[in-house]
């Protein structure tokens, strides 16, 4: 009788002949190996180093496959592809490397100290190292995972490669950073360069959030003139106008900005308020070229290759630059708010606003208020409510992932993101470098750990018909957020007050339609409301480019979010569709890493040294 390995074995090599293959974790029955006791982790990486290192010096793309597992992965950010790729197989490997190991010429590959054996689970293990090398054009750093054999080999199981400058072009910081006094000159020059009064700058980023503020700075530290336009009166106005309960659920150190982390001191889960002021402080320190109240009527791509923008300006004139770049910096849901369409709204005698617009339950006190929606928003609002003495229902329309912050926040981010975790810059690449598609499949298992960890708690909520789901393909919050940007709820003492009814829930029905004096469902059943707030989220990035750039050019753009073939983000930080237009968006973690990405890639363009996109 056929065993489990041979049966996987048998259709891993069926996949390979198709050229389509599963993403499967290596676990150590699979590969029918084991772990020896004695074993020196920094011992096997300098040993399957030294031929990698051998093999890509000769270029020799048989010899460096070789050291690949079957369903091998690599994962390339701009170092050899100036894309964002992923290839999964030795194939597939294979094929990349025949197409670009030699026009990058990869050189100075060197091996950095520290491999480790990782392993998350009995069944799973790794040998994890970080080496660094240089092509052509830069300096890139890569990530390995190795796993053993049932031949007593170890191989390459997943290798990451990232560009992390480019040659002749450093970022102004450290060594690099001005070392001359500035004797009463500073503050001219800043209004100057701030104003733009003698020039046009080279990029344009609509929206002065996270990721607006992340990609100037970064592209400042590059010497890029960039202007960002920020609608609001003020810095951080995207969540300083937000309702007062508004909270990040991820920890402080998933949240680190560019060049500037948050102090020690400051708390594990950032109110809104308070990150509002880092903003504003963050784009004063780092000397960001700012213009609030301004807002972009339009932005027309010229016969040339460059960019009209026409911004008016807070005194209501008009200004036009003609720039290189435009770097939308609009959000995940581009700031539109996303409002169903229920039948009657017209007849309905009380309120109805969306989550933007909603402040602080003290503007509702004595009011009934059901709440449409029931990922994080709906939650917090809700729990504001209730800390006031406000009668809240909220309505679930479809399942919410939830995991408490307690017992899910150390199983997703202790390893990387987590006090005394080691640096950030370290983490971001070490996280990056697992195949998204791999990172699906852990998620399962740490999902199904988040669930055993919070039983007591997601039983509660069964009980009371809370509906709970897992995630896209059950893998969890990392995996919602790669492809929907949402749908989950990270709970920090809501989900408590639903199980013991002090926020009431409706779920059993969904909406017909709105009456004089609430809501009516399609089973009959009706629900009183002064007070409706559609915790609804946004409409996507797609409507607010269309504003800005007109249909046609709108409708060149590519998709935005959701993973690609490959498992990689559509469209975010790199090649868009329209010559020199990009997307930044993301978490604040997301943003402090690929903001990187994306400024490379201005700066390769702006000085001739972008190369050809290894597209898919």
């Amino acid at each position: 009788m056929a065993s489990a390995f041979d049966n996987l074995s048998s259709a891993l090599s069926s996949a390979l002949e198709s050229g389509e293959l599963p993403a499967v974790l290596p676990t150590l029955d699979r590969l029918g190996a084991s772990l020896q006791a004695d074993l020196d982790a920094q011992k096997i990486a300098a040993e399957w180093f030294a031929k990698f290192a051998g093999a890509v010096s000769a270029k020799d793309t048989g010899k460096i496959v070789y050291l690949f597992l079957e369903d091998g992965w690599w994962r390339d950010h701009l170092a050899l592809t100036w894309e964002f790729r992923t290839f999964h197989g030795t194939a597939k490997i294979k094929g990349f490397l025949s197409d670009q190991l030699a026009p990058f010429d990869i050189s100075n590959v060197k091996l950095r100290d520290g491999a480790v054996l990782k392993q998350p689970y009995p069944d799973l293990a790794w040998i994890q190292f970080l080496f660094d090398f240089e092509t052509n054009v830069g300096i890139g750093s890569g990530v390995v995972r190795l796993v053993p054999t049932a031949s007593g080999e170890w191989k390459a199981f997943t290798l990451y490669t990232t560009l992390e400058d480019l040659k002749g072009f450093p970022e102004k910081i450290g060594p690099n950073r001005e070392w001359l006094p500035n004797h009463g000159k500073w503050l001219n020059q800043r209004e100057e360069e701030r104003s733009f009064s003698k020039g046009d700058p080279a990029v344009i980023v609509v929206g002065g959030g996270q990721s607006g503020l992340d990609i100037a700075a970064r592209l400042k530290m590059l010497g890029v003139p960039t202007l960002v336009l920020e609608k609001q009166k003020r810095i951080g106005d995207q969540w300083r106008g937000r309702y007062e309960a508004l909270c990040l659920h991820d920890p402080v150190w998933y949240d680190h900005m560019p060049y500037l982390p948050f102090p020690p001191t400051w708390p594990v889960y950032t109110p809104a308020q308070k990150l509002a002021n880092w903003l504003e402080y963050y784009a004063e320190a780092m000397e960001l070229n700012v213009w609030t109240n301004s807002s972009v009527e339009n932005v027309r791509l010229l016969d040339n290759g460059k960019y009209e923008v026409v911004v008016k300006k807070p005194d209501g004139t008009l200004r036009t630059f003609i720039v290189d770049h435009v770097v939308m910096a609009l959000g995940l849901g581009g700031g539109v708010p996303k409002v169903p369409s229920i039948p009657g709204e017209e007849e309905f005698q009380g309120q109805t606003l969306h989550s933007t617009q909603h402040k602080s339950a003290k503007d509702h006190l004595g009011k009934k208020v059901v709440i449409i929606g029931a990922c994080t928003s709906a939650h917090d609002i809700a729990a504001d409510y209730v800390e006031h003495g406000v009668d809240v229902t909220i309505f679930q329309r479809s399942k919410t992932y939830v995991m408490t912050t307690k017992n899910g926040g150390p199983l997703l981010f202790k390893d990387l993101f987590w006090e005394g975790a080691g640096p950030t810059d370290v983490s971001d690449r070490v996280h990056t470098s697992m195949p998204a598609f791999i990172t699906r499949e852990l998620g399962k298992r740490i999902t199904k750990d988040t669930a055993e960890a919070d039983r007591e708690l997601l039983n509660g909520l069964e009980k009371v018909g809370f509906k709970l789901g897992w995630g896209p393909e059950d893998a969890g919050f990392f995996h919602s957020s790669s492809t929907r940007g949402g749908g989950y709820y990270l709970d920090v003492g809501t989900s408590k007050l639903i199980i013991d009814g002090k926020i009431k829930l409706k779920n059993d029905s969904q909406i017909e339609r709105f009456t004089k004096t609430g809501l009516r469902f399609e089973d009959g059943s009706e629900l009183e409301a002064d007070v409706v707030v559609y915790a609804t989220g946004f409409e996507g990035a797609t409507i607010s480019m269309k504003r800005l750039l007109g249909d046609e050019l709108a409708s060149r753009v590519s998709q935005i979010w959701n993973l690609n073939e490959e498992g990689e983000q559509n469209g975010a930080w790199r090649w868009l569709g329209v010559p020199n237009l990009w997307f930044m968006m993301g978490n604040l973690a997301m943003c402090r890493y690929h903001s990187k990405h994306l400024a490379l890639q201005i700066k390769a363009i702006q000085e001739g040294v972008y190369g050809k996109r290894y597209a898919p």
